[in-house]
């Protein structure tokens, strides 16, 4: 019985991720063959998963995600700042610079976190809350330099995967020059993140690259061990 009930759940969080993942959501023979199951077992995953909020139909039978697997996103959004704002932190005063973490929504990065070095004389201001399109910006570059290799690949994303970061100048600000790494997270996290540092024109190249990797390792063993 009790590896059923393990099976059961397994399946149930298997297609939790999938319609995470699938942008505009998924009917439910999709979801039965990508979990390998018959149709009518999808059927109870997905009605299990609707009575507890975590997923919805939408009237065309689609299934997307629902307010609460919304709520826990959340959640788990402001666990992950706690945890990254001494490294973030930390990165703004190694490189005197202002330090970000950003993170993947749909096609735009998104900064959740900011930090700027203490006796800072000038600093770009860089909002939580700001977004921008992912394939723009070195933190948007990052994230997509964590993806799995894809032939049609940009050439900045290539770079970035090769060096371990992304290195951008005034493409957000003139004058603006951005250096972020990927953040590698737990098998089925969901989420994407990058965590990096922009400054203007003085921004140390000798010193920012080795420091925003090495926030960037620090930050990913902080969320595997959490």
């Amino acid at each position: 019985m009790t590896t059923n009930k393990l099976r059961t759940l397994d399946r149930g969080l298997a297609a939790l991720d999938l319609v995470a993942r699938a942008r505009d959501g998924l009917r439910i023979a999709e979801i039965a063959e990508k979990l390998g199951v018959h149709r009518a077992i999808a059927y109870r995953i997905i009605a299990t998963l609707t009575d507890n909020a975590m997923v919805q139909r939408l009237p065309d039978g689609r299934i997307i995600l629902g307010s609460g697997a919304i709520v826990l996103a959340a959640h788990a959004e402001g666990a992950i700042r706690t945890l990254a704002r001494p490294v973030v932190e930390d990165l703004a005063e190694r490189t005197g610079a202002t330090a970000f973490l950003s993170m993947a929504q749909g096609t735009d990065c998104v900064a959740i976190l900011t930090a700027v070095p203490r006796n800072a004389f000038l600093n770009i201001h860089y909002r939580v809350g700001t977004r921008h399109p992912i394939d723009k910006g070195a933190a948007g570059l990052a994230i997509l330099s964590g993806r799995p290799a894809h032939p049609g690949d940009p050439g900045p994303v290539q770079t970035a995967r090769r060096d371990g970061y992304s290195l951008t100048r005034g493409e957000l600000q003139k004058g603006a020059v951005g250096v972020s790494s990927p953040v590698a997270q737990p098998p089925g996290n969901g989420f994407e993140f990058s965590i990096g540092v922009v400054a203007l024109d003085d921004l140390d190249l000798e010193i920012a690259p080795p420091a925003v990797m090495g926030a960037a390792q620090r930050l990913s063993a902080l969320l595997c061990a959490s």
